[in-house]
This record gives C-alpha cells, structure tokens and sequence, in this order.
C-alpha cells in the first residue's frame, strides 16, 4: 500500500491540533499527536521544569514512528506537533503543512489558552522568527507549504490543503514575513520581548 505522510506543524496556538483532527476526519486517516504518542509510548527523556513541558527523545521518537508508519492498516497518516518535521523519518514524508499566525492574532489565542510570561513570549518569537518553518525547511526540503490560517475557519484551512495533496495545487514556502509587517508598522518590540 503506497502511504501518504502528511505532517501538520506550527508554532502552539496556530491550530495545528484542530486543523489535523479535521484532515484526519476528510482523509479517513491515521491521526498520531506526538505529544500524546510520546507520553504512550514512553519517548521522553524528561521534563524541563520551567517550561512545564516534556523533554522528547527524538532518536526514539524517529524509530517508532516508523515502526507505526509502516505498519499502519490506512493509506494517510496524518502527524501533529511542533516538532513533527524533526521526529519523522524524511523518506517517509508526503508533504509538510506549516500554520501560520499573525501575531497579534496569535497573542489573542494563547492569552485565552492560558499561554503568560516567558512561555508566551518564548511562542511567539519562534512565530515571528520563523522556527518551525525553518525547522521544516532544513529536515523536510522540498516538501514544505506554508499556510497563513490567520482570520481562516479551520475547514477554509482544511480545503486549502486538500487542494494540494488532491488536486495538485502548488505551495510556497517562505511567503509569510511577521517580522517585516511589526517592523513597519513600528511595533516590533510589542512582541518580540524576552
């Protein structure tokens, strides 16, 4: 059975948890949130305490995956997480979609999550500087599509993806510029704090 790797990443926030579970639904897929995967099957290495996060074994991680990805009974397999890109096997990978959200929005959504301090601050720098794009782009080449959901219903989101993998619809990467947008409109240092 020719498998179809599907990975749905982005800074926390941006929807990638929604987004998946709704492809999942479209594609009559298999869904594996790694944060989940890898607190049920045992892949961490530890907790980092000030985060109040869990610290991934990747080497670990990349293993099983492949394991579940090749013994997967379904054609699609969709993987959710910040750092899907990095955990799952190149060779096994269909196409990477990267969420994207304008900060000011993004700020709104993770105040409502709970998101304060440092750990907001932290998320929202790695939006505005591009980490799990890059990440992507560096683990993944060629493969990457960047998606600005910004103000987008999660099926609009939802419908532009299945334009690509159904209907071969071209994807960029590199198109979303947060930087350069609080830079010209002079406010850069409302979001970029430490």
């Amino acid at each position: 059975m020719n498998k179809r790797v599907i990975l749905v990443t982005g800074t926390p926030c941006t929807g990638k948890t929604t987004t998946a579970k709704a492809l999942t639904g479209k594609l009559d897929a298999e869904y594996i949130n790694l944060t989940d995967y890898a607190k049920t099957y045992g892949l961490t290495s530890g907790e980092d305490k000030e985060r109040k996060t869990i610290i991934i074994n990747e080497e670990k991680m990349r293993t099983k995956l492949a394991e579940t990805i090749n013994a997967a009974n379904k054609a699609n397999i969709i993987v959710d997480g910040h750092y899907a890109s990095s955990v799952t096997p190149t060779e096994l990978v269909t196409k990477v979609f990267v969420l994207r959200r304008n900060p000011k929005e993004l700020k709104k959504f993770m105040e409502k999550c709970g998101y304060v301090g440092s750990k907001m601050w932290e998320n929202l720098s790695a939006e505005i500087l591009d980490v799990c794009l890059i990440e992507a782009m560096q683990s993944q080449q060629g493969k990457v599509c960047e998606l600005n959901i910004t103000s987008k219903a999660v099926e609009e989101v939802v419908n532009e993806i299945m334009d690509v993998l159904e209907k071969g619809k071209k994807c960029y990467s590199g198109i979303v510029d947060w930087l350069g947008m609080l830079e010209r409109e002079g406010i850069t240092d409302q979001f970029l704090k430490t």
